[in-house]
């Protein structure tokens, strides 16, 4: 199973928008193929201090995909080869 985290904060419009992209494209994959995290940095100091600048920020089995806007396209195909 493919991990995707997503880390983002309370009240920001781009990690809600990165969310809708995620939860479309992980919908029209089999059930139980990606395992989606979402963590804030505002509950994680770490998390804060490493990606403050870059929210939302997208994680693949723990392996930056990307930043600020997420491409529909760009995360099926990342998702594709993952699995």
């Amino acid at each position: 199973m493919t991990r995707l985290t997503l880390i983002g904060k309370p009240d920001c419009h781009l990690c809600d928008v990165a969310r809708d992209v995620v939860e479309t494209v992980v919908a029209e994959l089999p059930e139980d193929a990606v395992e989606v995290e979402e963590r804030s940095i505002s509950d994680d100091p770490a998390l804060y201090a490493q990606w403050w600048e870059k929210i939302p920020v997208v994680l693949i089995d723990g392996e930056l995909h990307g930043h600020w806007r997420v491409s529909p396209d760009r995360l099926r195909a990342a998702l594709a080869s993952a699995g």
